[in-house]
């Protein structure tokens, strides 16, 4: 029901995504009314009488809609009914909503917003925190670590993923405090085979792919997703541009064309789509709220590969791994202050 289109969109990647995986079944949640039209034997539908909008504030999501259906949704991966949720609505909300309901892993204090940017390598790496956390200890940057490590040996075959921790140079001396601090114990967790830390990046790491998780705050890490969505946009507005131009920059850019809209394709956040809400006690998974057909099914196939691949198991796993080193950070218990995705 969330997002920029609601069901419009969502319906249409469910029914791609059934086709796509005859092993999975789906429950559709919302109103009925809405929803009615879509028939499939692996799908059924799970009724909530409200909506949380992408204007609502947490309080109203967490307190007054009750049977919206995000709660509901969630509430479905609390009960065993499914295995993960997706959600392309008010990413605040649903964090909000996950934390509350689910509840966060023992060893964790705050959940964190994972997912993955395009690299020059012509893979992806993964970034954490992406908006659920503007301000970090050094040991809440230790949790995101260990938690995007096993989302990456979960979701590919790389078993012992590198992690940078983002920094303003790769001196050890750079950074703040908190920085210097986390570097200290990512190089312990490293030392005690509960990580492999490459070290400092900066940011134009991400996009090289130097490793394959960077660690940061959820401001930067916000800042560096809005970025390469935007460059993806830039590229298809200047293709637009100089067709409309003179007939010879029309010229120049039918000969540039092949070599631009393969970088485009490759930077397109669509194909990037399905950000996991990583350190809970069930599997949650946020769609960007502009996302069309293509990019909410790909979020689809991002949750149905972390169910299938165990990844809860996993970072409990390597949380229970590396729980001496992960003592320290405060518990927190206040609301947080979530980016929009």
């Amino acid at each position: 029901m969330g997002g920029d289109h609601g069901p419009r969109v969502t319906l249409v990647a469910c029914r791609n995504f059934l086709a796509a995986h005859p092993e999975a079944s789906l429950l559709l949640v919302g109103a009925p009314a809405a929803l009615e039209s879509f028939r499939h034997p692996r799908a059924a539908i799970v009724a909530a009488s409200e909506v949380v909008t992408m204007d609502d504030h947490v309080e109203v999501a967490l307190r007054k809609k009750k049977d919206s259906s995000m709660r509901v949704a969630i509430q479905q991966v609390k009960g065993g009914q499914a295995q993960c949720a997706v959600s392309a609505g008010n990413t605040g909300a649903l964090m909000a909503l996950a934390r509350y309901l689910l509840k966060t892993l023992d060893g964790i204090d705050r959940p964190a917003i994972a997912s993955r940017l395009p690299n020059a390598r012509g893979g992806a790496t993964t970034v954490l925190d992406l908006g659920a956390n503007v301000d970090c200890t050094e040991h809440h940057l230790l949790q995101f670590a260990v938690m995007g490590s096993a989302l990456v040996a979960a979701l590919t075959e790389n078993d012992n993923p590198t992690v940078g921790l983002l920094n303003i140079g790769e001196e050890v001396i750079k950074g703040n405090e908190v920085i210097k601090k986390a570097g200290e114990l990512l190089r312990a967790a490293g030392a005690s085979g509960d990580l492999n830390f490459f070290g400092n990046v900066e940011g134009n790491d991400i996009y090289k792919g130097t490793t394959d998780i960077v660690v940061c705050d959820g401001f930067v890490g916000n800042v560096a997703l809005k970025t390469s969505e935007g460059l993806a946009s830039m590229i298809g507005g200047f293709l637009r541009e100089e067709f409309a131009r003179t007939p010879l920059t029309r010229i120049a850019a039918l000969a540039a064309y092949p070599v631009l809209a393969a970088f485009k394709r490759r930077v397109d956040y669509r194909r990037y789509n399905g950000a996991a809400l990583l350190g809970l006690r069930g599997l949650v998974f946020k769609s960007h709220g502009s996302a069309d057909e293509v990019a909410f099914e790909q979020a689809l196939d991002r949750a149905y590969d972390a169910a299938r691949n165990k990844l809860l198991d996993r970072v409990q796993a390597r949380i229970a791994h590396a729980r001496p080193l992960l003592v320290g950070a405060e518990p927190d218990a206040q609301p947080l202050e979530t980016a929009a995705l």
